[in-house]
C-alpha cells in the first residue's frame, strides 16, 4: 500500500464486533513511523453500538475519502487508496519533483 500521499487518517470501528476487522487492518498495514508523518485519529466505540465502522482519509492534493469498510473488505479499500495514491505518484513523476 503507498501510504506517502497520506496525510490524515481517520478510522471509527466497534473492536468487539467482527465487522470491524477492516479498520483494524487499514490501521496495522500503515508503516511504524507513520504517526510522525500524518495525523492518526481513532474513535473505539462501544459495545452495543450499531454504528458502522468507516475509514476516512485525506490526500496531499485535498481528495477526501470516505470508506465503508464493512462492506469494501481490506482488498477494496487497499485498492481505492493505492489507486488515487498511483494518480499522485504519476503527478509528481511528470511535473519533475
Amino acid at each position: 500500500m503507498i501510504t506517502r500521499f497520506i496525510t490524515d487518517v481517520s478510522t471509527v470501528f466497534n473492536p468487539f464486533s467482527a465487522k470491524s476487522k477492516t479498520a483494524r487492518l487499514f490501521l496495522s498495514f500503515l508503516p511504524s513511523n507513520a504517526r510522525s508523518i500524518m495525523k492518526i485519529n481513532t474513535k473505539l466505540l462501544p459495545r452495543a453500538s450499531r454504528e458502522k465502522s468507516s475509514v476516512q482519509l485525506k490526500f496531499k492534493d485535498g481528495k477526501e475519502m470516505k470508506l465503508d469498510a464493512e462492506t469494501l473488505g481490506i482488498k477494496g479499500v487497499m485498492e481505492e487508496v493505492d489507486r488515487h495514491s498511483r494518480l499522485l505518484a504519476r503527478q509528481e513523476e511528470l511535473s519533475g519533483n
